[in-house]
């Protein structure tokens, strides 16, 4: 498989591409002016205790206070044997028991601010490197349950557990280490070490509200998780971003050295690529498939929902076996929508309905496997009576579409308007409500053109037919800046 990452840099927006076989399978973009703050540390302060939901506001320095889950917080001594808690009874502590008013907190970010939520905290801390994650708080050697052969996994233990020896950091053996020499390792544990004691020294002097540690950007953070064997190419538009690449992978990933180069051409590396018109096809709802059908994506606040459509598709042999062809197809290009658009949270995919059991179980096979190459964290559940499959998708950042978009101005992301008519007949109402209330001769009515059109030409009668009943004369006046739904009565 053919696997690039393409690196595009502007003054103000960076944006990483994944393309493997020709095809864009993931985006990501950073603005100057909204830098994301999942991995950064800050210093804070707890600014409201709420026992009711087990959790506390903390003052970080953003714009929303930051939320803090009692389960998200170290506890004072470690887990008991049998999993239990520090009270003994394996029950959560209350969180008033845990932090009070005032105190000052060290805490990461694992999720955005998303929509109205402020950002999601946590007080166990984890700095990652190129092979390994630094747990501070935890005294533990955990390795990625990505890694499946049990050989590699004892290697890479043993070769850890000298590294690490007496010291309290714990750490986590991540799915890039794989295969990877104990020089290699060992750097990594010394680097993660420095980088704790820097961290240590800033939260010693810290005040309120700072950053005491700071995630990479984001061309060097996409190459720390994502760039492996399988990647051919790194390409870079930017020539102060190339240098810097070249000196990371130089540092951490010197085998590596030669994937890295400067794109200089003349086209943009996005066109090029094909990236901008996939990123553009990826803001719509509509996903078409080879096969003549098509997926509905709609992305809503509680959840995201794939309906799976037939469409053109009539298939050769009998519906069952074209309605399982389409599934199959439709299961690989979820997979990919998924990780296109940075879909996360509850989803929902309506594949269309099958009796064949086998068949089920073949579609499902085909949505793991197209996930299996996503970096976020998925759990896909089995297909239920109505053909409905439950999964979910780790989100820490805002969708592609909340990331680019903002709701339409005019609906206010409803996605519908109201009609004509039924504008209409909102005016005759608000018309009679107001003579009941104010005095007034005469009657102005400001609206979209397009109303008031309707109103004088196939609504004469009833706006006569109101004149004599309110004995008072309206006169209609068209707004062109006004929206469908928008008008004004203004009495004279």
């Amino acid at each position: 498989m053919s696997e690039e990452i393409l690196i595009n840099v502007t003054p103000r927006e960076t944006r990483v591409g994944v393309v493997e076989n020709g095809m864009l399978q993931e985006v990501h973009v950073e603005r100057a002016s909204r830098r994301g703050y999942v991995g950064n540390v800050y210093k804070g302060r707890v600014q409201r205790v709420m026992p009711g939901m087990q959790a506390v506001f903390v003052e970080i320095g953003l714009e929303r206070a930051a939320f803090l889950h009692a389960s998200d917080i170290v506890r004072p001594m470690a887990a008991t044997a049998d999993g239990g808690e520090p009270n003994g009874n394996g029950q959560m502590p209350s969180i008033s028991e845990l932090v009070h008013e005032g105190q000052e907190i060290v805490v990461q970010v694992v999720k955005d601010p998303i929509s109205t939520k402020g950002a999601r905290l946590s007080t166990h801390l984890s700095i990652p490197s190129r092979y390994l994650v630094l747990l501070p708080y935890a005294r533990t050697l955990g390795i990625s349950a990505r890694i499946e052969d049990e050989a590699e996994r004892q290697r890479l233990k043993e070769v850890l557990t000298p590294l690490i020896g007496e010291s309290p950091l714990g750490y986590i053996v991540r799915t890039n280490a794989e295969g990877q020499s104990a020089e290699s390792l060992a750097f990594d544990v010394a680097y993660l070490t420095k980088v704790w004691r820097v961290v240590q020294e800033n939260i010693a002097k810290a005040r309120i509200g700072e950053r005491v540690y700071e995630e990479l950007s984001l061309p060097l953070r996409s190459l720390r998780d994502m760039l492996n064997e399988d990647i051919e190419k790194v390409r870079v538009d930017s020539h102060e971003t190339f240098d810097k690449v070249v000196k990371f992978v130089h540092k951490f990933m010197p085998q590596l050295d030669d994937r890295v180069e400067h794109y200089d051409g003349e086209r943009p590396i996005f066109d090029l690529y094909g990236v901008e018109d996939e990123m553009q096809r990826a803001l719509k709802k509509e996903v078409p498939l080879k096969s003549g059908g098509y997926l509905i994506v709609d992305q809503t606040e509680a959840m995201t929902t794939i309906d799976v459509n037939t469409g053109a598709y009539l298939g050769t042999r009998n519906l069952e076996e074209t309605v399982y062809r389409t599934n199959l197809e439709a299961a690989q290009a979820a997979a990919r929508q998924l990780r296109l658009r940075n879909l996360g949270g509850i989803i929902i995919i309506d594949f269309i309905d099958m009796i064949d059991e086998e068949h089920k179980r073949q579609v499902l096979r085909m949505l793991n496997k197209g996930l299996a190459r996503d970096h976020a964290k998925t759990t896909v559940y089995p297909m239920s009576a109505l053909g409905l499959v439950e999964m979910t998708r780790k989100r820490t950042t805002e969708s592609l579409a909340r990331q680019l978009c903002e709701p339409c101005p005019t609906c206010n992301g409803r996605g519908v308007l109201k009609t004509a008519e039924t504008v209409t007949y909102e005016i005759f109402r608000e018309i009679t409500r107001a003579v009941r209330q104010f005095n007034a001769e005469k009657l102005l009515v400001m609206a979209n053109p397009v109303v008031v059109n309707r109103i004088l030409e196939e609504e004469s009668g009833a706006v006569a037919e109101l004149e004599e009943f309110i004995s008072k004369s309206i006169r209609f006046q068209a707004e062109e800046h006004y929206s469908q739904e928008q008008f004004d009565v203004v009495l004279l």
